[in-house]
């Protein structure tokens, strides 16, 4: 289908921003030639810790200003300062500090570990900002906490890390989709996905996977190599996200890749990992004897002669007696354990005008689940160059390429590889008397798809950007940049004649080539100065220029001679198509901050966004926010608190918009070309236009307070939140007398409402001995504010519908089960008499009540220990797997039978919530009931790693700077009542289903040991 051009924005557009730049610069410009005084001499210095090891890489700046340098690989760092001036010194984990410059020309800055994040210096959009300064709700993460748990993605690594985010994995396939929310759902049809900027860079995170693995959809963030991460920071609250405008309704996340530093020499790092990935728990099914146990007695419980039952022997015509059933375990054939590899080799360092990062890395990971595997090869350049002490020029490249073997692993039995293992009764032979493949009635054979199964991906990957830095006067620094986001997804699949897909179009072959680009341009223009000790301001304005622009080209080919030949082009039936998307994104923005005593601070951004999704008079959103803050610490009442390190409170409100996950030209008319049934070519309307869409709106406010005790070894945060979604931007259902499905329209207004509380703390820091605790919960009530119709999800388990909460299970509810008669009674909600759709009610949700983490962390003399564990409580999963599986015999062949079945009711007098087995009446032929919503509330040891660095005495001797091993296990326990091995899983990609468990590989448990060797 032919889609329209993207739209072109006028060159006022594109060019207004230099006109208020360049004013900007002037006006500023006259400020900065008067403060211009004193003479500057040359300051060396050296950072180290308490211990005496340098710290290299710290950051040494001028107070109020933006100006500084960072310490090489030796600690030492060298600039221009004049008499009078304050240097802050910072480094991650370190308190920082204050140096006033005298006359000397040589200092030694020594710095104390911090026991909290308060002392870090955070990232956030277009800046850093000291913790202790921050009027949004900032996490920050340290990447070396969290880069030695298996995954292929750095966003599940980031699981119960931070307060208020909650991050779960669709499938155990290393390299899926990941559930990420920051702060609750917020829409239906568009996007519920933070925005994620690596190094500047705005990158896709929506799968262009075509070829279909029946509902499940690939992680593109699995392209990015965790081992280049320094740190990354969470921006939840809109005072910290509003700046990003109409990408950041659900949150940003912000990612820093490594660098080197200046004056360092070279640093050699390389990280070797290996160990195994095993199914800690399986589904528990029925022997062959209990199997045809259940379907005999449903036989005769449905009125049936018991002379025709079907398990009767052979000589009456019988399939042989239920104790003559073989037992075959799928399970056992379809999981195995896995290999784990991983290689990291990287080299960072610089001169005084240069630093650079050159890193490399593969990953192998076997999934569980057989003939799944992931790979990724990628390689990283940094450079930074200082053209002169004003001109500042630098690149950050990501070049990846991951390939995958993909399995239908989601619903339905067309090829469902664990769909076949998990629901193919266990009686049921492999192989014929003959030898031949068995046939199975609904699933293929496991064994030939374990065989021929024969799907593979490839994605080749470049993220990077470029930038020049001109600091025009002292404190004011104009930055440009272009960056790109370049992927292309090659996948391909052939189904052989011994599976049912192949057998049925006598072999079938699919070809898909996706590619998504995202090009940005941005100028950025800084200013940071102090006036007296007590003033500091600073500004920022901008403009940023977004294009992006995906086409996909898709073939099929299907009766082909024979399996000998898989490419389309032998095929004798062939189709293809072809498409093309663009949209255009043009934004300004502006932020102010001033601070008075470091104790008052104020923070206000707007920023305005047009985007080609919409229609002419639509397309402009403009997202204002403000935020203050209050040191209450710095106030003399509270100055010689001793106990009290830190005490801040904050608030903020603002408004953010969201437009991404709907179609490029959701406003528009469309309409496609065909042949019509004369094989004529012609065109015809697809979509009715809506000249009144606009943007999806989100307001939020914010409070948090920031204490620090016992000078900073506990640190508490905590944050309280509404947000408000309004104008969703939803898909409609019309008419079918419209001759249209749907209309997108601004539809309905969620709310979420939540608590966060975090807490680090040093608990031990003596002889040698320091441990470390850090502790976050969240809770977060979603609520459905306006829907004009009720929604039913992807599976109809789930229904969205005004004053209820997203991912809501919409059952019949099974009040027990008759002692005397055996059968289900079901509440009669209309009281009618009946049991119809009518009577379908709420039964909870898929969202948790509360969720976190805990981690412990402990050092002795070279060993180390790191214990995380994540969990939530409140959610429910509706286990269709048992749906199926408690199918009381109805389905025979079709499916396989779990051991809870066999708690069913047999006699009058037995009490049981399993019905009497049968195929007549409500028992087993209603769905979905409330009996198959479970509990999903769980406590999982996350990661557990045990290391060792070896003593510098004996480093020394080989050439060796440092060298640490260690031992690393993830999903090692898990607590849970859920009746399915995983109460994490998910079904499906689609978003509006969500702990929906059918037939999804749990997440895997892995052991490895690793070895960090740094020349």
């Amino acid at each position: 289908m032919q889609k329209p051009a993207s739209v072109r924005y006028p060159a006022r557009y594109r060019t207004a921003s230099w006109a208020i730049l360049s004013g900007l610069v002037w006006l500023i410009s006259i400020q900065g030639i008067r403060a211009q005084s004193s003479v500057e001499h040359l300051l060396k210095g050296v950072v180290r810790a308490k211990d005496g090891d340098v710290l290299p890489g710290s950051n040494v700046v001028f107070k109020g200003q933006t100006r500084g340098t960072s310490t090489d690989g030796n600690g030492a760092f060298s600039l221009d300062a004049k008499v009078g001036d304050v240097l802050v010194i910072s480094a991650i984990g370190y308190q920082s500090t204050e140096v006033t410059v005298g006359n000397q020309s040589n200092i030694i800055v020594t710095l104390n570990e911090s026991a909290s994040q308060l002392n870090e210096v955070v990232i956030v959009g277009y800046g850093t900002q000291d913790r202790k300064d921050l009027v949004g709700a900032v996490s920050q993460v340290n990447a070396d906490e969290i880069k030695n748990r298996p995954v292929a993605s750095f966003d599940q690594q980031l699981q119960g890390r931070a307060a208020g985010v909650q991050v779960a994995a669709n499938t155990g396939v290393p390299g899926d989709g990941i559930f990420f929310r920051i702060r609750g759902t917020t829409s239906i049809n568009a996007s519920n996905d933070p925005l994620y900027v690596v190094d500047g860079v705005f990158v896709n995170n929506q799968s262009l996977q075509k070829i279909t693995t029946q509902g499940q959809a690939n992680n593109p963030l699995a392209d990015i190599n965790p081992a280049d991460i320094e740190s990354i920071s969470i921006l939840k609250d809109a005072e910290a996200t509003a700046i990003y405008g109409a990408r950041a309704a659900n949150g940003v996340v912000l990612i820093t890749t490594k660098r080197g530093a200046y004056n360092a020499k070279p640093k050699v790092s390389l990280n070797l990992s290996g160990g195994q990935a095993w199914a800690p728990k399986l589904w528990d099914l029925v022997t062959g004897p209990e199997h045809a146990t259940i379907i005999n007695e449903a036989w005769i419980n449905d009125g049936k002669s018991a002379a025709t039952r079907p398990f009767r022997p052979k000589s009456e015509g019988g399939r042989g007696l239920p104790e003559e059933q073989p037992t075959y375990d799928r399970l056992g054939d379809i999981f195995r354990t896995g290999a784990l590899q991983n290689y990291d080799l990287s080299v960072a360092g610089g001169n005084a005008n240069t630093r650079y990062y050159i890193g490399g890395g593969y990953t192998s990971q076997q999934a569980t689940l057989r003939t799944n595997d992931f790979n990724r090869a990628s390689f990283k350049l940094n450079l930074d160059q200082d053209i002169t002490d004003k001109i500042k020029i630098g690149t950050s490249n990501i070049l990846s390429q991951s390939k995958r073997t993909n399995a239908r692993v989601g619903d339905g039995p067309q090829g469902g590889i664990l769909q076949a293992a998990l629901h193919t009764p266990t009686y049921l032979p492999k192989f014929n008397d003959d030898g031949t493949y068995a046939k199975w009635a609904g699933f293929d054979n496991l064994d030939v798809l374990i065989n021929n199964t024969d799907m593979h991906s490839i994605s080749t990957r470049y993220i990077g950007n470029i930038y020049g830095e001109y600091e025009i006067i002292k404190g004011l620094k104009l930055r440009s940049s272009w960056s790109l986001d370049y992927n292309n997804y090659d996948e391909y699949e052939y189904w052989n004649t011994l599976t049912n897909r192949g057998s049925a179009s006598k072999g079938l072959a699919t070809s898909s080539i996706s590619t998504n680009t995202i090009w940005i341009n941005e100028q950025t223009l800084n200013y940071r100065r102090a006036f007296g000790s007590q003033h500091t301001f600073s500004a920022l304005l901008g403009n940023t220029l977004q294009g992006n622009v995906s086409t996909q080209t898709f073939a099929q080919g299907t009766n082909f001679p024979s399996d000998a030949f898989k490419q389309i082009a032998s095929a004798s039936v062939t189709t293809a198509s072809s498409n093309r998307y663009a949209y255009n994104l043009t934004s300004f923005f502006g932020r102010v901050d001033y601070s008075f005593a470091r104790k008052y601070f104020l923070e206000a951004s707007l920023r305005a966004d047009a985007s080609s999704k919409f229609a002419e008079g639509k397309r402009w959103g403009y997202f204002p926010s403000v935020g203050v803050a209050w040191q209450l610490k710095q106030e003399n009442f509270l100055k010689d608190v001793g106990f009290l390190s830190d005490l801040k409170l904050r608030a903020s409100v603002g408004y953010t918009g969201n437009q991404n996950g709907i179609d490029n030209y959701a406003a528009r008319g469309l309409w496609g070309g065909g042949f019509n049934y004369q094989d004529s070519p012609g065109t015809f309307p697809v979509q009715l236009a809506n000249p009144n869409l606009k943007w999806e709106t989100t307001r939020q406010a914010n409070i948090g307070l920031n204490v620090g005790l016992l000078n900073n070894r506990i640190g508490l945060e905590l944050n309280a939140y509404h947000k408000y979604t309004y104008d969703l931007l939803l898909q409609v259902p019309l008419a079918q007398s419209s001759g249209f499905a749907s209309i997108y329209q601004n539809n309905g207004a969620v709310s979420n409402r939540g608590l966060e509380f975090a807490v680090n703390s040093l608990n031990i820091n003596r002889g040698g001995l320091q441990w470390n605790t850090s502790f976050n919960i969240a809770t977060n009530i979603n609520r459905i504010e306006q829907l004009s119709i009720p929604v039913d999800a992807s599976y109809s388990a789930e229904r969205m519908q005004q004053g209820q909460p997203f991912h809501a299970f919409y059952v019949y509810k099974q009040l027990y089960v008759d002692p005397q008669t055996g059968n289900a009674v079901y509440e009669d909600v209309n009281k009618d008499g009946q049991i119809t759709a009518n009577d379908r009610q709420f039964y909870g949700s898929a969202l948790p009540t509360l969720f976190g983490g805990l981690n412990n962390t402990l050092s002795y003399k070279g060993f180390d220990l790191s214990i995380f564990f994540n969990f939530q409580t409140g959610n429910k999963v509706y286990n269709s797997n048992r749906f199926f599986q408690e199918s009381g015999g109805t389905r025979d062949e079709r499916r396989a039978i779990n051991k809870n079945q066999l708690n069913r009711w047999q006699k009058p007098g037995d009490i049981t919530d399993v019905p009497r087995v049968t195929t007549i009446g409500t028992n087993y032929n209603l769905s979905p009931i409330s009996r198959f919503v479970e509990d999903g509330s769980f406590l999982r040891l996350n990661s557990l790693v045990i290391g060792y660095t070896i003593p510098k005495a004996i480093l020394n001797r080989i050439g060796i700077a440092s060298a640490r091993v260690y031992y690393s296990g993830s999903n090692l326990w898990l607590l849970s009542r859920y009746q399915g091995p995983d109460p994490e899983v998910n079904v499906t990609a689609n978003p509006t289903t969500q702990g929906y468990d059918l037939g999804t590989p749990p997440q895997p448990r892995t052991a490895q040991f690793g070895l960090n060797i740094t020349l």
